[in-house]
């Protein structure tokens, strides 16, 4: 197997992160892959730190952005220029382990899935391991999922060859965990690879570490995305509130 994999990674404003991001990329044991790196018209050094190794690797694609227009915007531009079977995500702070694309290949093609994701340990934003280790239900239902996005961005690939390149509204938020609701409702239920195949990176100024900001944005994704009303909406949110607060915290083990 030797499918080649486009890896969409967002950035802005990310010189303290980016060069570990890459360089993760570069370290995989799985190697034909091609990064693809769209700039949110960064103000700091985020942009000349990506040219040197562009310089030196022709698999990492820089674009830029002329104006700041947005994460889903940029991640959304990084798509159109992707050409691979596979579509992964990285964001431009998180880490991937040397063989996690060689092991989540592998567990697609003998799984006969079309998508797969894995679990993740977590790190803050000076690189330290907070020994945190997220996992999720095996396998994952579209029922869980709807109640709670247990899909790690950093580790999600699908096959574009069979769901085609999911694309959506660069203004949406949480548009991650509507891309997994896409393919989920398609799909059913989904296996993750069961163990921790990179970092995230939890940082201060992150949606997911605003508590108010997370409900806004997952209430969001019952009011507009599904278009259910108002009222219903809420009852929904409550059920989330419910799945994030007593169930999803099992899944959180300390390692």
């Amino acid at each position: 197997m030797n499918d080649l994999v486009s890896i969409l990674t967002p950035t802005y404003n990310t010189e303290k992160f980016i060069r570990a991001t890459i360089e993760s990329v570069q370290n995989q044991t799985y190697q034909n892959w091609e990064m693809i790196l769209v700039d949110d018209a960064s103000t700091d050094k985020t942009v000349s730190i990506i040219k040197e190794f562009a310089q030196n690797d022709s698999r990492i694609k820089l674009f830029r952005l002329s104006k700041n227009s947005g994460n889903g915007f940029a991640r959304n531009e990084a798509l159109e220029k992707a050409s691979g079977k596979y579509i992964a995500y990285l964001d431009a702070d998180d880490v991937w382990f040397p063989q996690k694309l060689e092991k989540q290949l592998q567990f697609l093609k003998s799984n006969n899935l079309p998508f797969t994701f894995s679990f993740y340990d977590c790190i803050d934003e000076e690189g330290n391991n907070l020994n945190r280790r997220v996992e999720s239900p095996q396998p994952l239902t579209y029922k869980q999922l709807f109640f709670c996005n247990y899909v790690g961005n950093l580790t999600a690939i699908y096959d574009a060859e069979y769901y085609g390149k999911i694309k959506l509204e660069s203004s949406e938020k949480r548009q991650d965990w509507r891309i997994w609701l896409t393919i989920l409702k398609q799909l059913k239920t989904v296996k993750a690879v069961p163990e921790p195949l990179a970092f995230y990176r939890i940082r201060k100024d992150s949606i997911s570490s605003s508590k108010f900001k997370l409900i806004k944005h997952n209430f969001g994704v019952y009011r507009d995305f599904h278009k259910f009303n108002f009222v219903f909406s809420v009852l929904l949110m409550i059920r989330f509130l419910f799945t994030q607060l007593i169930i999803k915290p099992k899944y959180i083990k300390k390692v």
